[in-house]
């Protein structure tokens, strides 16, 4: 369910960043997700794809019992996302529901969010 994001993530050359040495969150959006602003997606460069993916990361590693309420830094520099938590739902810019929540990889952890996140500069 993440073939889109995977594409991208290949197309901007970010795969190896990622898969690299660091400790990383992301925000992962499913197919669904990428396929819901198509025509978004399809007007921006090469560059502001990679701008969008580097929003749905943070630079150190966060697990839902460490998620709460407020702003954090994301990769995309001078971007922070605003985080809630409320009733155990835990939504990104009000506008992404976190729907499966710390799958873990070799570098990090993985949220899996039901829409893209586009920051404000773009």
């Amino acid at each position: 369910s993440f073939t889109r994001l995977a594409a991208a993530l290949e197309a901007t050359e970010l795969t190896q960043t990622l898969n690299g040495v660091g400790a990383f969150t992301v925000f992962a959006p499913v197919d669904a997700a990428f396929e819901a602003i198509d025509s978004t997606i399809a007007t921006l460069s090469t560059e502001q794809i990679r701008d969008v993916l580097l929003y749905h990361v943070l630079g150190q590693p966060v697990r839902s019992t460490e998620i709460a309420t407020g702003s954090v830094d994301s990769l995309l520099a001078g971007q922070q996302l605003d985080v809630t938590v409320e009733g155990g739902a835990v939504s990104i810019n009000e506008s992404a529901t976190v729907v499966t929540v710390d799958v873990e990889t070799s570098n990090g952890v993985i949220h899996v969010i039901d829409s893209v996140l586009v920051p404000s500069s773009l």
